[in-house]
């Protein structure tokens, strides 16, 4: 068991690249969520701030008990929750992303915080949880998903019709939605279209939901933007990798992704339930970002044999999966272990160049699963809907120090 994070490790960077992989024996400081999920997870200067749906957290130590409406942040070189920091956010958060000057902008299915009219997207202080004054982002019609932040702009993603349907980019300051970016996600493969997760690197922004096109053109379920100029376009980059079913309660089944620190390539996780051939129902998979093909294909696969991942993290030394997978390395599973099989209980590493699981192998108990992870520089952040983690309790927030 790790007793502290030293201070040297809590500037955070985005991305964030590692030069190994992190330690399997979770840090002792982190608090503890008490009931429900985490879902987000977001770095503001030394101050992590964790969103979901729950409403108690309590110290390290667990002596102390604190009332917490989907909401929390605390210190991340000691755990300390920080006191002032308790907004009343009225429902779930998906979404979080670092703001500036000591500022986090909360997505989530929300009507309103501490209140006040806020409906699911805000910008918080975090020295006293209110709401940031300017900003007014206008969202209607659903909630958000997931949120990225790049300088100046915003990215959301959800089920959101207003400002624009599903997708959108905004002012950070202002949360007014930018003219310069009007790519609709369509199509859908559900009763309404949705952006699952995005995020930005290298001028493209990567989006995945249930979708099939992106400002009109064919992208099944995936689809990277161009956003290194004024105006955001489609880029060429296409596969059809998400184009076959999966089991029929899963329509669309892409769910978690991330970039390389270097955003030469990202990997996507899927649910989806066991499928056979080349399905990607279930998996993990690492494409190229600036891949030409005219059917850009993954450069590597790995399988769970018929369990769902939800989050994933790359740090150039390991890609981390979550979710609550009993294999990897599955191919010919189907909820069993097939040949080759290795077992990683709800978390995982995985090789970036031979797709093929680590021997990092901690365990956490399985549960819904990982849906929140967070690198930076002294270590990887995690958020489930689990107590154990690493064969220790960690109720629902953990990290993995890198020393």
């Amino acid at each position: 068991m790790l007793a502290r994070v030293t201070l040297a490790a809590v500037l955070a960077a985005s991305p964030t690249a590692h030069s190994r992989v992190v330690s399997a024996d979770p840090a002792d400081t982190t608090p503890h969520v008490l009931d429900g999920i985490v879902n987000a997870i977001a770095l503001v200067g030394r101050t992590v701030v964790v969103g979901g749906s729950f409403s108690e957290v309590s110290d390290a130590g667990r002596t102390v008990t604190l009332a917490r409406d989907n909401l929390f942040a605390y210190d991340l070189a000691t755990g300390r929750v920080l006191p002032g920091f308790a907004p009343e956010v009225d429902g779930p958060v998906y979404g979080l992303a670092a703001g500036d000057a000591g500022t986090v902008y909360v997505g989530g299915d929300f009507p309103e915080v501490n209140g006040q009219a806020a409906r699911s997207l805000a910008r918080l202080s975090l020295r006293d949880g209110s709401l940031v004054r300017g900003f007014a982002p206008r969202v209607a019609g659903g909630m958000v998903a997931t949120l990225a932040r790049q300088g100046g702009q915003l990215y959301a993603g959800g089920d959101f019709t207003r400002p624009r349907t599903a997708l959108a980019r905004l002012d950070a300051r202002t949360g007014a939605a930018d003219p310069r970016f009007a790519i609709t996600p369509g199509a859908p493969l559900t009763p309404r279209v949705k952006v699952h997760a995005l995020a930005v690197a290298g001028g493209r922004l990567a989006v995945n939901g249930s979708f099939t096109t992106l400002g009109g053109r064919s992208r099944p379920q995936l689809g990277l933007i161009d956003v290194s100029g004024p105006t955001a376009e489609v880029a060429a980059w296409r596969t059809s990798a998400y184009a076959p079913a999966c089991k029929r309660v899963f329509p669309s089944y892409v769910r978690g992704l991330d970039f390389s620190p270097d955003g030469r390539y990202f990997v996507v996780v899927t649910t989806g339930g066991a499928a056979t051939g080349t399905k990607l129902c279930d998996t993990a998979a690492r494409f190229e970002t600036r891949a030409t093909a005219a059917d850009v294909r993954p450069t590597w696969v790995n399988h769970t044999g018929g369990d769902s991942l939800y989050a994933v993290a790359v740090t150039g030394a390991a890609v981390y999966v979550g979710g609550h997978q009993r294999w990897l390395n599955n191919p010919r599973g189907r909820d069993s272990a097939g040949p080759g099989a290795v077992a990683r209980e709800g978390i995982a590493a995985i090789h970036p160049g031979t797709g093929k699981a680590l021997t990092w192998n901690p365990g956490r108990e399985r549960g819904i699963g990982v849906k929140a992870f967070l690198p930076h520089p002294g270590g990887l952040l995690v958020g489930s809907d689990t107590t154990r983690l690493g064969r220790e309790y960690h109720a629902r927030i953990g990290m993995f120090p890198l020393t």
